[in-house]
Protein backbone atom coordinates (compact mmCIF):
# COMPACT_ATOMS: atom_id res chain seq x y z
CA UNK A 1 0.00 0.00 0.00
CA UNK A 2 1.32 3.46 -0.93
CA UNK A 3 2.38 5.63 1.97
CA UNK A 4 0.23 8.65 2.89
CA UNK A 5 2.58 11.64 3.14
CA UNK A 6 0.39 13.49 5.62
CA UNK A 7 1.24 17.09 6.50
CA UNK A 8 1.63 17.24 10.29
CA UNK A 9 2.29 20.99 10.48
CA UNK A 10 3.01 23.90 8.17
CA UNK A 11 4.74 27.23 8.70
CA UNK A 12 4.79 30.21 6.32
CA UNK A 13 8.39 31.45 6.20
CA UNK A 14 8.29 34.14 3.52
CA UNK A 15 5.53 35.91 1.63
CA UNK A 16 6.26 38.01 -1.46
CA UNK A 17 4.09 39.28 -4.32
CA UNK A 18 5.03 36.53 -6.80
CA UNK A 19 5.97 33.60 -4.55
CA UNK A 20 5.86 32.45 -0.95
CA UNK A 21 7.89 29.85 0.97
CA UNK A 22 6.55 27.48 3.61
CA UNK A 23 8.00 24.63 5.68
CA UNK A 24 5.91 21.44 5.89
CA UNK A 25 6.38 18.69 8.46
CA UNK A 26 5.63 15.35 6.78
CA UNK A 27 4.86 11.88 8.05
CA UNK A 28 7.39 9.72 6.22
CA UNK A 29 7.60 5.93 5.75
CA UNK A 30 8.72 3.80 8.71
CA UNK A 31 7.21 6.27 11.19
CA UNK A 32 9.80 8.89 10.40
CA UNK A 33 9.25 12.67 10.21
CA UNK A 34 10.91 15.03 7.74
CA UNK A 35 10.69 18.69 6.76
CA UNK A 36 10.28 20.04 3.24
CA UNK A 37 10.58 23.68 2.15
CA UNK A 38 8.06 24.46 -0.60
CA UNK A 39 8.01 27.48 -2.90
CA UNK A 40 4.38 28.44 -3.39
CA UNK A 41 3.36 29.67 -6.83
CA UNK A 42 0.21 30.88 -8.56
CA UNK A 43 0.57 28.69 -11.62
CA UNK A 44 1.02 29.86 -15.18
CA UNK A 45 -0.21 29.55 -18.75
CA UNK A 46 1.66 29.66 -22.04
CA UNK A 47 0.58 29.75 -25.68
CA UNK A 48 2.05 28.03 -28.71
CA UNK A 49 0.46 30.33 -31.30
CA UNK A 50 1.02 28.93 -34.81
CA UNK A 51 -0.01 30.81 -37.94
CA UNK A 52 -1.03 29.51 -41.36
CA UNK A 53 2.59 29.71 -42.55
CA UNK A 54 3.67 27.19 -39.92
CA UNK A 55 5.42 29.80 -37.79
CA UNK A 56 5.24 29.94 -33.99
CA UNK A 57 5.05 33.23 -32.10
CA UNK A 58 7.95 33.70 -29.69
CA UNK A 59 9.21 36.43 -27.40
CA UNK A 60 12.78 37.22 -26.36
CA UNK A 61 12.77 38.33 -22.72
CA UNK A 62 15.38 39.10 -20.06
CA UNK A 63 15.26 36.69 -17.11
CA UNK A 64 17.28 37.97 -14.18
CA UNK A 65 17.49 34.61 -12.39
CA UNK A 66 19.73 33.33 -15.21
CA UNK A 67 20.97 36.82 -16.23
CA UNK A 68 20.23 36.40 -19.92
CA UNK A 69 17.49 36.83 -22.48
CA UNK A 70 15.55 33.68 -23.29
CA UNK A 71 13.34 32.71 -26.21
CA UNK A 72 9.94 31.86 -24.76
CA UNK A 73 6.30 31.40 -25.66
CA UNK A 74 3.86 34.18 -24.76
CA UNK A 75 3.09 33.28 -21.16
CA UNK A 76 2.20 34.62 -17.75
CA UNK A 77 1.03 34.03 -14.22
CA UNK A 78 -2.46 33.02 -13.19
CA UNK A 79 -2.44 36.03 -10.90
CA UNK A 80 -6.08 37.08 -11.26
CA UNK A 81 -8.25 35.42 -8.61
CA UNK A 82 -10.76 32.94 -10.08
CA UNK A 83 -9.66 33.67 -13.67
CA UNK A 84 -9.88 30.56 -15.84
CA UNK A 85 -6.72 29.16 -17.40
CA UNK A 86 -8.08 29.84 -20.91
CA UNK A 87 -8.93 33.45 -20.09
CA UNK A 88 -5.44 33.91 -18.67
CA UNK A 89 -3.87 32.48 -21.82
CA UNK A 90 -6.00 34.70 -24.05
CA UNK A 91 -5.02 37.74 -22.00
CA UNK A 92 -1.31 36.92 -22.18
CA UNK A 93 -1.41 36.32 -25.95
CA UNK A 94 -2.80 39.82 -26.46
CA UNK A 95 -0.44 41.46 -23.97
CA UNK A 96 2.79 39.81 -25.12
CA UNK A 97 2.20 39.07 -28.80
CA UNK A 98 -0.65 41.33 -29.92
CA UNK A 99 -2.63 38.32 -31.13
CA UNK A 100 -6.07 36.79 -30.73
CA UNK A 101 -6.98 33.24 -31.75
CA UNK A 102 -10.28 31.72 -32.86
CA UNK A 103 -9.17 28.14 -32.23
CA UNK A 104 -7.79 26.90 -28.89
CA UNK A 105 -6.77 23.50 -27.53
CA UNK A 106 -4.61 22.12 -24.71
CA UNK A 107 -1.15 20.78 -25.54
CA UNK A 108 0.37 19.94 -22.15
CA UNK A 109 0.29 20.41 -18.39
CA UNK A 110 3.73 20.79 -16.81
CA UNK A 111 5.15 20.59 -13.30
CA UNK A 112 8.24 22.73 -13.77
CA UNK A 113 10.29 22.05 -10.60
CA UNK A 114 8.54 19.39 -8.48
CA UNK A 115 11.48 18.94 -6.12
CA UNK A 116 10.76 22.23 -4.34
CA UNK A 117 8.17 24.36 -6.14
CA UNK A 118 4.41 24.27 -6.72
CA UNK A 119 4.69 25.94 -10.12
CA UNK A 120 2.66 24.27 -12.84
CA UNK A 121 1.82 25.53 -16.31
CA UNK A 122 -0.83 24.72 -18.88
CA UNK A 123 0.35 25.13 -22.48
CA UNK A 124 -2.24 25.90 -25.16
CA UNK A 125 -2.18 25.62 -28.93
CA UNK A 126 -3.69 28.73 -30.53
CA UNK A 127 -4.61 28.84 -34.23
CA UNK A 128 -6.61 30.99 -36.67
CA UNK A 129 -4.78 34.08 -35.49
CA UNK A 130 -5.61 37.76 -35.85
CA UNK A 131 -3.32 40.68 -35.05
CA UNK A 132 -4.60 43.16 -32.46
CA UNK A 133 -3.09 46.14 -30.69
CA UNK A 134 -0.69 45.12 -27.95
CA UNK A 135 -0.90 47.15 -24.72
CA UNK A 136 2.21 49.22 -24.03
CA UNK A 137 4.38 47.90 -21.20
CA UNK A 138 6.14 50.15 -18.69
CA UNK A 139 8.91 49.64 -16.17
CA UNK A 140 9.58 45.90 -16.32
CA UNK A 141 11.14 43.24 -18.56
CA UNK A 142 8.17 43.31 -20.96
CA UNK A 143 9.10 46.88 -21.93
CA UNK A 144 12.31 45.41 -23.41
CA UNK A 145 10.69 42.29 -24.93
CA UNK A 146 11.28 41.39 -28.57
CA UNK A 147 8.82 39.40 -30.71
CA UNK A 148 9.46 37.09 -33.67
CA UNK A 149 7.76 34.52 -35.86
CA UNK A 150 9.92 31.38 -36.13
CA UNK A 151 9.22 28.41 -38.37
CA UNK A 152 8.07 25.57 -36.13
CA UNK A 153 10.64 23.18 -37.62
CA UNK A 154 13.34 25.77 -36.98
CA UNK A 155 12.16 26.19 -33.38
CA UNK A 156 12.51 22.43 -32.86
CA UNK A 157 16.05 22.64 -34.25
CA UNK A 158 16.85 25.54 -31.92
CA UNK A 159 15.77 23.46 -28.93
CA UNK A 160 18.04 20.60 -29.97
CA UNK A 161 20.89 23.06 -30.58
CA UNK A 162 20.56 24.47 -27.06
CA UNK A 163 19.33 27.86 -28.29
CA UNK A 164 15.88 27.60 -26.69
CA UNK A 165 16.11 26.65 -23.01
CA UNK A 166 12.89 27.70 -21.29
CA UNK A 167 11.26 24.44 -20.19
CA UNK A 168 7.70 25.57 -20.93
CA UNK A 169 8.74 26.74 -24.40
CA UNK A 170 10.54 23.46 -25.08
CA UNK A 171 7.44 21.48 -24.12
CA UNK A 172 5.11 23.69 -26.16
CA UNK A 173 7.28 23.60 -29.26
CA UNK A 174 7.63 19.82 -29.29
CA UNK A 175 3.97 19.25 -28.41
CA UNK A 176 2.80 21.65 -31.14
CA UNK A 177 5.09 19.98 -33.67
CA UNK A 178 3.69 16.54 -32.76
CA UNK A 179 0.05 17.62 -32.99
CA UNK A 180 0.38 19.68 -36.17
CA UNK A 181 2.27 16.88 -37.91
CA UNK A 182 -0.45 14.35 -37.11
CA UNK A 183 1.46 12.45 -34.42
CA UNK A 184 -0.76 13.34 -31.48
CA UNK A 185 -4.06 14.83 -30.42
CA UNK A 186 -4.51 18.02 -28.41
CA UNK A 187 -7.12 18.11 -25.65
CA UNK A 188 -10.24 20.22 -25.46
CA UNK A 189 -9.98 23.45 -23.47
CA UNK A 190 -12.55 22.06 -21.01
CA UNK A 191 -10.04 19.45 -19.78
CA UNK A 192 -9.56 20.00 -16.03
CA UNK A 193 -6.28 21.51 -14.83
CA UNK A 194 -6.08 19.65 -11.52
CA UNK A 195 -2.42 20.61 -11.06
CA UNK A 196 -3.16 24.34 -10.71
CA UNK A 197 -1.71 25.51 -7.36
CA UNK A 198 -4.14 26.79 -4.75
CA UNK A 199 -2.01 27.83 -1.76
CA UNK A 200 -1.58 31.51 -2.64
CA UNK A 201 -5.06 31.92 -4.11
CA UNK A 202 -6.63 30.43 -0.97
CA UNK A 203 -4.65 32.63 1.42
CA UNK A 204 -4.96 35.96 -0.43
CA UNK A 205 -8.02 37.98 -1.32
CA UNK A 206 -8.38 39.18 -4.88
CA UNK A 207 -8.65 40.20 -7.51
CA UNK A 208 -4.88 40.75 -7.90
CA UNK A 209 -3.13 37.83 -6.21
CA UNK A 210 0.20 39.66 -6.28
CA UNK A 211 -1.05 42.04 -3.59
CA UNK A 212 -0.21 40.87 -0.06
Amino acid sequence: MAHDFKVLSSQLLFDAPIIAVRKDELAMPNEQVAYRDVVEHMGAVAVAAVNDAGEIAMVHQYRHAVKRRLWELPAGLLDVKDESELAGAQRELVEEAGLKAAQWSVLADIVTSPGFCEETARVYLAQDLTEVERPEAFGDEEADMDFAWIKLDEAVAKVLAGEINNSIAVTGIFAAWQVLNGHGQARDVTAPFDLRPTSIATRRSGPDLKKI
